[in-house]
């Protein structure tokens, strides 16, 4: 039994990683949020599809420069401090969209949003990874990204009813009271966890600290970033432009649209746990993580990948799109809670939350890409508006199978801890 497994205490951490997951869960509302307004937004303001894919992508635009900063800020102060530091900021900032009237005044919101929130997926990630030993990281990380998809489930339910009954402009105010309510229930019983120490004592000295250019330049480390990108880049999609191609491009109400939305909730949240318990059970049956981490999670993005391609066909029912949009959705979310663990494997627990979070800022290029090129897609579309959304997975589609080939070819954890000297030394053995 090692160190790490000794301190480990299953009650405590299982209570991190459930207060973790619903505030990712508050932090999917504020973002899915402007998708699901986006049809009584367009028509009050009276927006374009470019200006709202503006407003789509605004979240992202400082988000990779606050993801990184926060990453490193990680490394050296209290996950506990500062995600409360965040959650605080991102409750404040939803007050202003109440008033907010002119394109640049939304963006403003929405950037300063992107701001708070782009450090908060690697930052709860390497809180988690601080309870949780190598071996049971999958699950937990999982569970932290099945509250976004739970954020998306409510969302679904929750914000059309909202801005039915008391205007698109109420959902802000409800999302800035269950951020205080999460800050509120984080000092209570929001903890630090200590198994980084005891992982530091047993691996060798020079594996304390490296230098960021042998670990950015890693092959692991940079198709690990590229195979993010494109579930980024999926999700944003989904997020900022599907609410909208149910209702105008597919013809459905907002109140369907909203209960469709809950729907890929209710199919991609346990397709992603199971997927993310498979992953961990290969790990537990002796299998390399090479073929249960990294394999694993490049196969499920070409899947995602062909599957939406699949939903472009014509002649298709819409149910039969909406299921394939689903499925393509829930194979892209299995990077989130796998990916991590592959960059966790191989980087000294002192560097983690920047190298995470660097992750996470070359992921937002694509959350800040997506929104635009598929609202200018849609804007220029020659024959239908849906031929625009359709165009739009067809590069999603190809975007998640290169990223997926790339990671079959290149993520490989024991030969890089061998290349790096990390992990531990039974690990670095076995790659020599």
């Amino acid at each position: 039994m090692t160190a790490q497994d000794t301190l480990y205490r299953p009650k405590t951490a299982w209570t991190i990683a459930g207060l973790l997951a619903t505030m990712m869960l508050v932090n999917f509302l504020d973002k899915v949020v402007i998708g699901l307004v986006a049809v009584p937004m367009m028509r009050d303001l009276d927006l374009t599809p470019a200006e709202f894919g503006l407003i789509g992508g605004s979240l992202h635009w400082l988000f990779a420069m606050a993801a990184v900063a926060g990453g490193f800020l990680a490394n050296h102060k209290p996950t506990r401090t500062l995600l409360l530091i965040m959650a605080a900021f991102w409750s404040v900032i939803q007050l202003p969209m109440l008033l907010a009237t002119s394109v640049w005044a939304i963006i403003a919101c929405r950037v300063l949003l992107g701001i708070g929130e782009g450090p908060a997926s690697p930052i709860a990630t390497h809180a988690l990874y601080k309870w949780f030993p190598d071996n049971k990281r999958s699950l937990p990380v999982a569970l932290l990204h099945s509250g976004s998809s739970l954020g998306l489930l409510v969302a679904g339910l929750m914000i059309p009813w909202v801005t039915l009954h008391w205007g698109w402009r109420a959902n802000f105010a409800v999302l800035a009271v269950l951020g205080f309510v999460w800050c509120l229930a984080w000092l209570k019983f929001g903890e630090e966890g200590r198994l980084d120490q005891a992982r530091a004592s047993q691996l060798p000295t020079s594996s304390e600290r490296l230098p960021y250019r042998r670990l950015l330049s890693d092959r692991t480390v940079l198709s690990n970033y590229f195979c993010h990108f494109a579930a980024n880049w999926s999700l944003a999609l989904t997020l900022t432009w599907v609410p909208t191609y149910l209702e105008v491009g597919l013809g459905i109400d907002s109140l369907n649209t909203g209960r469709l939305f809950a729907l890929f909730v209710v199919v991609t949240t346990p397709l992603s746990l199971i997927m993310a318990w498979w992953s961990q059970d290969l790990m537990r049956r002796g299998f390399s993580s090479r073929l249960a981490r990294c394999v694993f999670v490049s196969i499920s993005l070409i899947i995602s990948g062909l599957l939406a391609f699949a939903q472009t066909m014509p002649d298709i029912p819409v149910a039969a799109r909406v299921t394939l949009m689903t499925l393509s959705g829930g194979f892209a979310l299995v990077m989130y809670s796998v990916g991590p663990a592959i960059l966790g494997e191989i980087t000294p627990a002192s560097q983690r939350g920047s190298i995470l979070a660097m992750g996470n800022g070359f992921a937002s290029i694509a959350g800040l890409s997506a929104p635009v090129v598929t609202g200018l897609l849609v804007q220029n579309a020659t024959d239908h508006v849906t031929s625009g959304y359709e165009q739009g997975f067809m590069v999603t589609g190809a975007i998640l199978i290169v990223s997926g080939l790339l990671g079959l070819l290149y993520m490989n954890p024991a030969r890089s801890q061998s290349t790096l000297g990390t992990g531990d030394s039974a690990a670095v053995a076995t790659a020599t």
